[in-house]
């Protein structure tokens, strides 16, 4: 009995199945990394680790953007 798919099964599959799925989870990504980049960049001058920030947003894709909001925007320097 063999445990594991190889690539040959890969051609099997129809990715058109899938991918209405797919477009609007990456859509809503790409549109929270795009608002929390321009928030970030709008208040730059009041957030502490601003380079920290970005690259938490843009590697950890949906959960980077939802982690700025919910923690990042709460860390600002008192002025």
């Amino acid at each position: 009995m063999q445990m594991h798919y190889g690539w040959n099964e890969l051609k099997d599959f129809d990715f058109m199945s899938v991918l209405p799925v797919i477009l609007p989870v990456l859509a809503v990504g790409m549109i929270l990394i795009l608002i929390a980049l321009m928030d970030l960049y709008k208040h730059r001058k009041t957030r502490k680790n601003v380079l920290l920030w970005s690259l938490i947003i843009i590697f950890l894709n949906t959960f980077g953007p939802i982690l700025y909001f919910v923690i990042g925007r709460k860390d600002r320097e008192r002025t």
